[in-house]
């Protein structure tokens, strides 16, 4: 098969993708709508197979365009990146970045580091994948991301783990909670408390009832709930208190709320990097994860 199509197909496709409409697609990319058409038939013609499915409701990806999507996405990134920047960041620099990170790094950390990086970059798109534990894995993994905020834990060939910081559970409550004054609490307080807890199915929960388990420590929830946000929601209501990642907290952005460090024993997890062994960062990525790097050391 010989490999002979054009940047403008790429981005063809991938409007499609996005848009799942031709018409729109088309005016996203400056075509017309059969001139966007034949740059479909001429992607297709040369990756030897079927991108697209129309139908009826619309158009869809094939199996074999969403496999391609992540790649074709990094051509254009990678190539935004090299040609704009020369090799070097600057603030006129554009391009976009995707990360694969836990929902729980993604709800306050992610975007303050994000948002200190765009007032250097203003032209730097980011695409944020909040995703469990082992779908963020398999993101970097297959290169749908660049890199991975995550939970250490699972090991995989082909990715490199970098460990980052440690993040400690703490209780999560409203400042007129009887215990949010105190400068740490032990297991033993925090039990005798309206406590909220997340699904069992989260990789988080599962690190703390491990570590619970081990140090015989029974914690009866008052309510659970599938998600940090809602968790989150049902504290600030002050339906009780939450039992979180330090990370997840969002301190910043809520002043009602407050985090005290939980004792007898200490409960953590370890947060780190995951990228893909030899895999090409762009300028932009690799900035981007330096920030990081920095932030969370």
């Amino acid at each position: 098969m010989r490999i002979n199509f054009e940047l403008l197909d790429i981005r063809a496709f991938l409007a499609i993708y996005d848009l799942r409409n031709f018409h729109l697609a088309a005016e996203a990319v400056g075509l017309s709508q059969p001139a966007l058409s034949r740059r479909i038939q001429a992607l297709e013609a040369s990756l030897g197979a079927p991108l697209l499915e129309r139908s009826r409701r619309g158009v869809s990806p094939t199996t074999i365009g969403r496999e391609l999507e992540p790649l074709l996405r990094r051509v254009i990134s990678d190539l935004e990146s090299s040609i704009l920047a020369s090799g070097d960041m600057g603030p006129r620099q554009h391009g976009r970045i995707t990360i694969a990170s836990i929902p729980t790094a993604a709800i306050d950390f992610l975007p303050r580091v994000i948002d200190e990086f765009n007032h250097t970059y203003p032209n730097i798109r980011f695409r944020i994948l909040d995703l469990s534990s082992n779908e963020g894995l398999e993101a970097v993994v297959s290169g749908e991301a660049e890199f991975g905020i995550n939970m250490l834990g699972s090991t995989h060939p082909d990715i490199l783990l970098t460990p980052l910081m440690i993040d400690p559970f703490v209780l999560v409550c409203r400042r007129d909670h009887p215990l949010a004054q105190h400068t740490t609490v032990s297991w033993a307080e925090v039990t005798e408390h309206r406590l909220i807890g997340v699904s069992r199915e989260s990789g988080n929960r599962i690190v703390l009832d491990n570590a619970l388990a081990q140090n015989k420590i029974q914690i009866r929830w008052t309510y659970e709930v599938n998600h940090v946000s809602t968790a989150m929601g049902m504290t600030d209501r002050g339906l009780g208190a939450s039992i979180l990642p330090l990370l997840a907290a969002p301190l910043e952005s809520n002043q009602n709320i407050t985090a005290v460090p939980i004792i007898e024993p200490k409960i953590a997890r370890t947060i780190g990097l995951l990228q893909r062994r030899g895999a090409h960062l762009s300028t932009a990525a690799r900035a981007f994860r330096d920030r990081l790097i920095s932030k969370m050391a």
